[in-house]
């Protein structure tokens, strides 16, 4: 009796390029885990005398768990892409690793002024500490404006310009950024003179068009990858490769 042996199919090794590219994705998409905050702050947003009150925070902490996660997730993204869309241009790549370590900082500002109301309500402060409680919310608003509001606009417009000439995802993709990131801008600067709230149509708007551009380029990095570019297919620069 012949015993045929069939030789068993060989994996394709996963190549660097690839797996910033699979990182980077499951990175961006792990900004939007976030999302249940609308819901879970909802008692410390709109209750102004929450602080003074009684009752479990059990939502308010697990929505700064989740907020705290989006914050390391940021900072992993821009170092993650930072060995490759350097390749494209040095100093616009560390500018936008910059922003996104100061978007990181500024959450986990909002995140410490929610949880020192909570830490206030579990001391029972009482009616005395309305006014701090107010004082920390409003830096939590401000925080939140700022951090998740202006600083993706500006990552949006780095890392977009960065994608866009390089041709490293669909060009389509960096567009929805370049058209979220000025209505955002325009709304904190509305905002910061008071011309409406922290909260408006024109934010709600950009923050759509800016979500939709993050949302789509974590999918599509982890789908597909960086699509072939003069960037990727050129030798690294000197230490690009240590650092993939």
């Amino acid at each position: 009796m012949t015993t045929v042996v069939t030789p068993t199919a060989k994996r394709v090794p996963m190549s660097s390029l690839r797996k910033t590219a699979l990182v980077a994705g499951v990175l961006y998409l792990m900004t939007f885990v976030s999302i249940p905050t609308l819901a879970l702050y909802g008692p410390v947003r709109t209750d102004a005398h929450f602080i003074a009150g009684a009752g479990p925070v059990t939502g308010v902490i697990v929505g700064g768990i989740l907020e705290i996660i989006v914050a390391l997730a940021c900072i992993g993204t821009g170092i993650a892409l930072y060995p490759v869309v350097k390749r494209q241009n040095e100093g616009v790549a560390l500018g936008f690793v910059s922003s996104r370590i100061l978007e990181a900082a500024t959450i986990f500002a909002g995140v410490v002024a929610l949880l020192a109301i909570v830490t206030l309500r579990q001391a029972g402060a009482g009616d005395e500490a309305v006014i701090t409680g107010q004082a920390l919310l409003a830096l939590n608003t401000w925080t939140t404006v700022l951090g998740q509001g202006f600083l993706p606009a500006v990552n949006a417009l780095l890392l977009g310009s960065l994608m866009y000439t390089s041709r490293l995802v669909p060009r389509i993709l960096p567009i929805l950024g370049f058209i979220g990131a000025p209505l955002l801008i325009a709304s904190v600067v509305g905002a910061l003179f008071g011309l409406w709230g922290p909260v408006s149509p024109l934010s709600g708007l950009g923050a759509l068009l800016l979500a939709s551009w993050e949302f789509s380029l974590g999918v599509w990095l982890v789908v597909k990858g960086f699509k072939p570019s003069p960037v990727t297919t050129s030798p690294a620069p000197a230490g690009s490769a240590a650092a993939s």
